[in-house]
C-alpha cells in the first residue's frame, strides 16, 4: 500500500481482519487542523514504509465506529497487527516518532479492542 486509504464502517471489520502486517487506523475529520497536519505525516510515512496499511476513518460520517472506539479527539490512531486490534497509538506528528511508537506499542502485548 502507498497511501492512505478511506475506510467506512460497513468495511471496517472485515478490512481490517484481511490486513496481514501493520495496519494503522486514523481517525480524523476535516475541520480539524491537527488532522490536517497528521494527514501529510501519514503520507510521508507511507512512502518510507510501503508495507503498512493506513485507513482513514472520517469521525463525521462514521459515528458508530468513532462511539465504538471511544473517540474524544481528533487525531486519534489506532494499531492493528495480522488483522487484530493492539492498541492505541500515542505519538507526536512526525515519520520518527510515529515508528518508535509502533515498536513500542509491538513489543506489549495486544489490548482488548474497544
Amino acid at each position: 500500500m502507498t497511501a492512505v486509504s478511506a475506510l467506512e464502517q460497513f468495511e471496517f471489520h472485515q478490512t481490517l481482519e484481511s490486513t496481514a502486517g501493520i495496519a494503522i487506523v486514523f481517525f480524523s475529520s476535516k475541520e480539524c487542523m491537527s488532522c490536517r497536519y497528521w494527514d501529510n505525516v501519514l503520507d510521508q510515512f507511507c512512502k518510507q514504509h510501503s508495507d503498512v496499511s493506513i485507513f482513514k476513518i472520517d469521525a463525521g460520517l462514521d459515528q458508530a465506529l468513532t462511539e465504538e472506539f471511544d473517540v474524544f479527539h481528533l487525531p486519534s490512531l489506532f494499531l492493528y497487527h495480522n488483522g487484530k486490534y493492539h492498541s492505541a497509538l500515542q505519538s507526536e506528528a512526525n515519520v520518527s516518532a510515529l515508528e518508535v511508537s509502533i515498536n513500542q506499542a509491538l513489543e506489549s502485548p495486544a489490548e482488548e479492542m474497544p
